[in-house]
């Protein structure tokens, strides 16, 4: 939710199509300062309505003076969005048309040598029924994003207009400088996809149809997503590709929901699982999406840096920030703690030398602008929370800068103390998972996300006025969209789910080091290889078997997935089934072979028998063995015992209620809590002050409640707020700063 000096931003999306699995709100990004009680009380707020009472419940705000709509739907649902006073649209939240009532969040947007590592080139010299070769000519994929500069001499050939849904217009650029914070995202994702001139994209003559729908410096709300979504359904563009997300690892978020219903419209949906990996139950919204293609990120052919410290055994992987100067120092070195980076923590002794500060208080580009203006020869930033991240620079700079994770971070500092030698060594990677690539799975459906991964790291491609290598999901999942277009010339006719089956039945599944297979939640069914998907001629969809949860304190139970096998070859097919390597406690149900005719279709029954007190308790998964003459196809499978490790609580907000003295706040809950609390401490002492809410039993979804400012005595300023959520033995907590205004 963003918040500034005139309003306080939610949504009204009225939604008639998945009352049952319908649930508000998308990211969570920071927690702002609460607004001083003088600004204007306005705001949006999503509604989901029963359908049989839309059009008088529609009358009846097209009636008000005060009410506004700002985007109306009717592909993805029935419905708009609409701003207005606080206490209008407190008032329709009693008109018994409506069945829930939520808000909107903020969004942050997230080829040279990958191209040809996927297969890219060499399908180009494959031709469709028609004899022409595999382009993706005539193919129609929409990248919903920042915009893209049509003016490229990459970009411009593709370009097939789209739709600008922040300025209501149909001039979907980049944002450029003198119109706020600029960007450049969507037009490398929109290269990745279909650059036709110096860069060559995956799929280099499709047709690029853009829609903003993030806004300066990237940002934008769900519902300019979701009316993005909406106007390519209408439009009928063969594939969406949306490379952004958030933090929340849940099925049911609006635009989750959407790209499943634009999949089931026909449309081929691909979007990127995250950037907030190594951990598993990383993926947010909409990679949560069950029908979309997500995508995380691998690497292809590289020279990957590593920090080689004196007195650590591992050496320290770095991801490059993106818009710095690459990685390229070669000597002994001398590294030193520059704090967070401002002006105040520098001075002249760190020139000539690396500077590690701390992620956080300011931005990137202000921490390397900061050590560059004092002669630093580069730059490391160490993250301050758990795990590794991929981060950007606003403008060049010259010198290099890389991101580290908090733990190589604290244990480089250490090292410091001593005054450890540093030096750079460099290994040869490809086909290695980046390690700011979310992991699944997804809370509550336990299905096994990423879908596929693909090259996400080091991408050159197009941007405003240039080139720039970046790296992260975001780059991944065009490469998947691409590679969709060229399917999709050479088997128009295939549905998105059989397009999606051919590039998981295909993929190349990654390694670790030991040359051991990586889980399924962390690569999907692995690396996409594009000419294998062309030529696929068995498809066996899902491309993967979730098989849900069980529980220890339960009897002996059976569950069933029904998997579809076709056969597009032109002889008969026999596939053969190999069972699951034994394990106590479960016993697979599958046929031994089955036959196929040319161009025949057969559903099989695979089913496991499941007796959960003899398993242990936990994420369990692996690999389903089909074997088809010379090639088989291996199907990742998931389920899970009793309560596994997901975080019990996610995306915490407050702000100003909509009623008068009063605090709003909301959080998420993957699978309920049997207790939950939000305690508010001293900032400086960390002395308990008193909770700002505790509930037993809580079911589970988005939790929204206002708070009396009585109830708190009136307390003002800063605290530190621990939310809190305990679900079967399990405790998880979320740390943030609230600001409690006058």
């Amino acid at each position: 939710m963003k918040i500034n000096k005139s309003s306080i931003a939610c949504l009204i999306l009225l939604i008639v199509m998945f009352n049952t699995r319908t649930a508000s709100g998308e990211t969570y990004p920071n927690i702002p300062p609460l607004p001083s009680e003088n600004q204007e009380d306005m705001l949006r707020e999503m509604f989901i309505i029963k359908k049989e009472q839309l059009q008088e419940f529609t009358e009846k705000i097209k009636s008000n003076p005060e009410l506004r709509i700002l985007q109306t739907y009717e592909k993805v649902f029935t419905g708009f969005s609409i701003e207005g006073p606080v206490d209008q649209l407190q008032g329709l939240k009693k008109n018994p048309a409506v069945l829930h009532s939520s808000p909107v969040v903020s969004y942050a947007s997230q080829i040279k040598d990958s191209v040809p590592f996927i297969g890219g080139e060499e399908v180009r010299g494959l031709f469709d029924s028609e004899d022409h070769r595999l382009t993706g000519k005539g193919v129609k994929v929409a990248v919903i994003d920042t915009g893209i500069d049509y003016h490229h001499p990459d970009l411009y050939r593709n370009y097939r207009g789209g739709y600008d849904v922040i300025d209501q217009d149909k001039d979907p650029m980049e944002t450029k400088a003198h119109d706020g914070s600029e960007t450049i995202h969507g037009t490398h994702v929109a290269g990745i996809i279909a650059a036709n001139g110096k860069v060559k994209g995956v799929a280099p003559e499709a047709e690029i149809i853009a829609y903003r729908a993030l806004g300066p410096g990237g940002m934008g709300t769900s519902d300019q997503v979701i009316a993005a979504i909406d106007k390519a359904i209408a439009e009928k563009v063969d594939i969406i590709n949306l490379s952004l997300g958030n933090n929340v690892n849940g099925p049911d978020w609006p635009t989750s929901l959407a790209l499943d219903h634009a999949v089931e419209s026909g449309i081929v949906a691909v979007t990127s699982s995250g950037n907030s990996g190594p951990d598993v139950w990383t993926v947010g919204s909409p990679g949560t999406s069950a029908k979309a293609i997500t995508v995380g990120a691998s690497s292809p052919p590289l020279q990957i840096p590593f920090l080689k410290v004196s007195g650590l055994k591992q050496a320290i992987p770095m991801n490059s920030l993106q818009g710095a100067l690459p990685w390229e120092l070669h000597s002994l070195d001398t590294i030193v703690f520059g704090g967070i980076g401002t002006e105040s923590d520098l001075n002249d002794e760190v020139r000539g030398k690396i500077v590690l500060m701390e992620r956080g208080e300011i931005t990137f580009t202000e921490k390397v602008l900061h050590a560059q203006q004092h002669g630093a020869k580069a730059v490391i930033i160490y993250n301050n929370v758990k795990g590794n991240f991929a981060g950007s620079l606003q403008i060049p700079i010259d010198i290099p800068a890389v991101s580290i994770s908090k733990k190589d971070g604290l244990a480089l500092i250490k090292q410091l103390e001593k005054h450890a030698s540093v030096r750079t060594i460099y290994q040869k990677e490809e086909d290695k998972l980046a390690n700011f690539s979310s992991r699944g799975p997804v809370t509550n459906t336990w299905e096994i996300k990423p879908d596929v991964v693909a090259p996400g790291v080091a991408i050159d491609s197009t941007v405003p006025d240039g080139y720039l290598a970046l790296h992260g999901t975001s780059m991944a999942a065009p490469h998947v969209a691409g590679a969709c277009a060229l399917i999709k010339q050479a088997h128009p006719d295939w549905t998105p789910a059989q397009i999606k089956a051919a590039l998981m039945n295909t993929a190349k599944q990654l390694e670790n080091k030991q040359h051991e297979k990586l889980k399924p939640n962390e690569q999907g069914a692995g690396r996409i290889s594009v000419k294998a998907a062309v030529e696929a001629e068995v498809l066996a969809y899902p491309g993967s078997l979730a098989f849900g949860q069980f529980e220890t304190s339960h009897p002996r139970t059976k569950k069933e997935e029904v998997l579809t096998i076709e056969n597009h070859s032109k002889r008969e097919q026999t596939i053969f089934f190999n069972t699951p390597k034994n394990e106590p406690g479960i016993q697979w149900q599958l046929p031994g072979k089955v036959t196929i005719k040319q161009g025949g279709t057969e559903k099989i029954t695979i089913g496991i028998d499941v007796t959960p007190n003899r398993i242990k308790p936990g994420i369990h998964q692996g690999w389903l063995v089909l074997e088809q003459s010379t090639k088989k196809i291996e199907l990742p499978y998931l389920y899970v015992v009793d309560e596994p490790d997901y975080p019990r609580v996610m995306g915490f907000e407050l702000a100003y209620g909509d009623q008068p003295d009063t605090y709003k706040y909301q959080l998420y809950l993957p699978g309920g809590a049997d207790e939950m609390g939000i305690a508010l401490y001293d900032p400086d002492s960390l002395t308990f002050v008193e909770f700002l809410d505790w509930e037993r039993d809580v079911p589970r979804g988005i939790v929204e409640k206002e708070i009396k400012k009585e109830s708190l005595k009136n307390k003002t300023g800063l605290y530190k707020a621990i939310i809190f959520a305990k679900k079967g033995g399990r405790e998880d907590h979320i740390e943030v700063d609230v600001l409690l205004g006058e």
